[in-house]
Formats: structure tokens, sequence, C-alpha cells
């Protein structure tokens, strides 16, 4: 059993889509009711959803291209709005925490750690997600892409995140799923989990993670692990 009591004092932060949250159906789902409304041909789900980590809206460009609408980026910026309306209101139809991320969360928090949300998603979408999931109260901090000076793949989303809830970066761990967490994490010089599971192009074990973690039940042992490994630097330090 893992010492819990070097977590005390650490920083966690979190990407949400395809690291805590299975979101792929609602968001894809959101993009298909523009494009249907459109009258364009909807996304394949199984094709697109690996692409989720590069936003909706890239999925609801690549959609129009698809079509052979014409000017794909002007239209993408038109329609945007209306992604987003229509997202705000099916946001948790389909999705869910993935299974053991709750119950991780509340250990991670009960051996004294600060938990910070880290995502490319708007602050107001990712914390309405959360609400509607109910684990909103489980974070200290809700960072999104609108809330910091640059997003992921950038080492200041998640420095800013970390600092939004007053920790320390050089005792920190970034949680991901794709190829954004891994660069902002590298970038910061903090060490970095992927899960397997999530919404990535290419396999993650290839983005050199220092823990790949294929299931929740094993997150705060591999925390405990990468957080007794800084002491020795922090030390030098």
């Amino acid at each position: 059993m893992a010492d819990l009591t070097v977590l005390d004092g650490t920083t966690i932060a979190f990407d949400l889509d395809g690291t805590l949250v299975d979101t792929a159906l609602d968001i894809i789902g959101a993009v298909n009711a523009v494009l249907i409304g459109e009258n364009l041909a909807p996304l394949d789900y199984a094709k697109n959803r690996a692409f989720v980590s590069r936003g909706a809206r890239w999925l609801l460009q690549s959609g129009l291209v698809a079509s052979g609408v014409e000017d794909p980026v002007a239209r993408t910026a038109t329609l945007f709005e209306r992604f987003t309306r229509y997202y705000e209101t099916h946001i948790a139809d389909e999705s869910l925490p993935f299974p053991g991320a709750v119950a991780a969360l509340k250990e991670l928090r009960a051996a004294g750690t600060k938990l910070v949300v880290c995502t490319n998603k708007p602050t107001h979408l990712a914390r309405r997600l959360l609400s509607e999931l109910e684990m909103v109260a489980l974070f200290d901090g809700v960072v999104g892409v609108d809330a910091v000076s640059a997003s992921k793949p950038d080492a200041a989303h998640l420095v800013e995140a970390v600092a939004a809830v007053s920790g320390d970066i050089k005792r920190s761990i970034m949680i991901g799923d794709a190829e954004p967490d891994a660069r902002s994490a590298r970038s910061a010089d903090v060490p970095l989990i992927l899960v397997s599971f999530g919404y990535s192009e290419t396999p993650v074990s290839v983005l050199a993670p220092d823990v790949l973690l294929d299931q929740f039940g094993d997150l705060t042992d591999a925390c405990c692990e990468l957080v007794s490994g800084m002491q020795p630097r922090e030390a030098l330090g």
C-alpha cells in the first residue's frame, strides 16, 4: 500500500474530455446536430472519436470540408455559436465519468492534494459539465481555454492552472489523454500520466508518459510513486 502522506501539498492537474469524462458522444452529437441542420452529412462517430482532442471547432470544420462546403473556415466561424448553444443544452446527455474516476478524485483529495482541471474547453462549459455530473465540488479550480494566456499544448496553460489554485508547479502532476497534454507537461517540466482509454490519434505509449494508466484504480499509487521521485530533486534544489 502506497504512503499517501507524500501527496499532501501536491497539485494534480487533469485534462477533462477523454481523461476524466467520456464526452465524445455529446460533442460529436452536437456537431452533427449543426451539420444536419445545414442539410449536410453527419460525422461518423467511430471514425472521429480520436479527433475529439482537436476540439469541436476542428470537428465542425472537418464535417464542412467533407461535405464540400465553400470556404469552410468562414462557415465554421458562422456556425460555431450554434454548436455552442446546442452543446450547452445537451452537455451531459450521454457523457459520463470514466469508471473509477470519481473514487480516485475523492481518494486524492483525502490525501491532501489540490485538484485542478486544465482543459481547452471554455471554462463555463467545463464547469457546467462537471456540475451536471456532480463532480465540480471535487476540484479546487477549473481553468479553461479562456482563462489562460495560452492554451495546451503551451506550458502556460498548465503553469497558470496550477497557480490558480495556489499550487507549486515543482510539486505537480499532469494527467491527460493526448498530445496537447503531453506537450504541455513536458514543456513545463511536470511529470506526466496518460490514460490509455481517451481520445488520442496515436498510441499514447508513443507520447512517452512517465506512467501509462489503464484504469483509475491505479491512479493514486502512480501519483505517490511520481511524487516520491520528486523528493531528491527538491532536496537538491
